[in-house]
């Protein structure tokens, strides 16, 4: 089986419950109380996890990127490094939020775009960190990743499997917990570009949970995700899609969100155990509609029963058709009156 161990309380994979997670991300829009906010909605809705986003923007970017003019979000700024700056949190905010969710009884843990933040997160004892996919090939900070010892869980879209080779083989040689996420880098996508069947090839290749991190505007893929067995899907969450900033327009809002998490466990219940059994409810329709063995004609006390003597008719509730091979050549210990359930019973 393919699991990760969080922490002693906390197991992710094969044989756990999908993990979901409600990624806040940048849609607090800088703001701490929209965050509290947005992480008590996202536990009411049955998320199992927030997950933040956390960068050193001064070093994000070359200068001129940085300090090139943006229009996007005027209310945040109108070069990108202002717009950045506007929506980051720093390291007493993070504590905030944690007690926020440690309150509601939510894990929280944060994506890490550079070296700076991952030792920030690492230092504020979250459980785990998250590796976008944009970061999957930054050698340096995978190797820094490495050092602190986290777990960690990493994206991989638009990613070659060359590359995702290159850090699972990091990632396994420094005795790193982790797990992968499936995911399409572009806000939304389509059922067509959704490729869901990589998770169940990312499984078999690499032997460690498998995820979704979903971008469609609806949560279908989800649902067929967690059928295939991801261990957990990730979804972008959002108080309003019509505001302003970043990734509102391809998250779900809060009623979304429960959808989610209901459909996700709806699916992992139609999974079931994979055990074949059957089930009291099934046993009253076997009960009535499958055949037993029955007379084909009367049968007097002592006489050998030939094939001939038998049929097979429903209900289910005599000697299983299956063993009617079992009848023949056996006596009759009484009468056997036509069209009668033959029973073990009745027969020497």
């Amino acid at each position: 089986m393919s699991t990760l161990k969080i922490k002693d309380d906390l197991v992710l994979g094969d044989g756990q419950p999908c993990w979901v997670v409600a990624e806040i991300g940048l849609c607090h829009n800088g703001d701490l109380a929209t965050a509290k906010q947005m992480i008590v909605a996202s536990a009411r809705a049955g998320a199992d996890v927030v997950k933040f986003q956390k960068r050193d923007v001064a070093n994000l970017a070359i200068g001129p990127v940085l300090d090139a003019p943006d229009d996007r979000f005027p209310t945040f700024g109108s070069t990108y490094r202002q717009v950045r700056n506007h929506i980051e949190f720093d390291l007493e905010q993070y504590k905030e939020l944690q007690q926020t969710a440690r309150e509601v009884g939510v894990e929280l843990f944060a994506s890490v775009f550079d070296i700076k933040s991952a030792s920030e997160m690492a230092a504020l004892e979250m459980p785990l960190i998250k590796v976008a996919s944009h970061c999957l090939s930054n050698k340096p900070l995978i190797d820094h990743l490495c050092d602190l010892g986290l777990p960690l869980l990493l994206s991989t879209g638009m990613a070659y499997w060359e590359e995702i080779d290159e850090t699972v083989e990091a990632l396994t040689k420094a005795n790193i917990q982790f797990g992968l996420y499936h995911c399409v880098s572009s806000y939304p996508h389509t059922y067509e570009t959704a490729n869901l069947s990589l998770i169940t090839r990312m499984k078999k290749r690499y032997g460690v949970p498998v995820g979704y991190s979903s971008h469609e505007l609806d949560n279908q893929s989800a649902f067929l995700a967690t059928a295939l067995g991801a261990f957990s899907i990730e979804k972008h969450v959002t108080l309003a899609r019509q505001q302003e900033g970043f990734d509102h327009g391809i998250a779900q809002d809060m009623a979304g969100l429960k959808d989610l998490v209901d459909g996700v466990r709806r699916a992992e219940c139609a999974l079931g155990n994979g055990e074949k059994s059957v089930s009291a409810e099934e046993m009253v329709t076997r009960n009535k509609y499958h055949c037993s063995v029955v007379a084909a004609q009367q049968i007097s006390a002592g006489e050998t029963i030939s094939s001939s003597m038998l049929t097979t008719k429903n209900p289910g509730t005599g000697i299983a058709a299956r063993e009617i091979d079992s009848v023949v050549g056996r006596i009759a210990r009484q009468p056997i009156e036509s069209d009668t359930l033959i029973a073990w019973d009745m027969l020497e």
